[in-house]
């Protein structure tokens, strides 16, 4: 069963803070029903695709599908620091069996607060 616990979220808080220092990001960590850790971008240098609300949940299966170029280098640094040295899968879909260490979601703003980019439009 996925589980996620205040200790584990700390030790993992320096590695994920890093990759956000390392990329200019503004973002919060935390635990979602004890079972996922979720990182929360506010704002940063990436001009993202947001949909209209200025929300999106980033599909952590798919990244390097939907991003590329420095956007794909950063949600796959950052996923990796999510999941430190102690993350396991030992899923198996086909006999319907699920067991991981613990969910990772990756979240652009918030539904009543849209994830800001920080890059002026000069630059871009």
């Amino acid at each position: 069963m996925a589980y996620v616990s205040q200790d584990q979220k700390a030790k993992l808080t320096p590695g994920i803070k890093a990759v956000l220092k390392k990329y200019g990001v503004k973002a919060t960590i935390s635990v979602k029903h004890h079972s996922t850790l979720k990182v929360t971008l506010q704002s940063g240098p990436f001009a993202f695709e947001l949909h209209n609300d200025g929300f999106k949940r980033v599909n952590v299966f798919h990244i390097d599908k939907h991003y590329d170029g420095v956007e794909q280098e950063f949600l796959n640094a950052l996923l990796a620091a999510m999941k430190g040295p102690d993350w396991f899968d030992k899923t198996d879909i086909q006999s319907d069996y699920f067991h991981c260490s613990w969910y990772n979601d990756i979240e652009l703003g918030k539904y009543n607060k849209p994830y800001v980019c920080t890059k002026s439009k000069e630059a871009a």
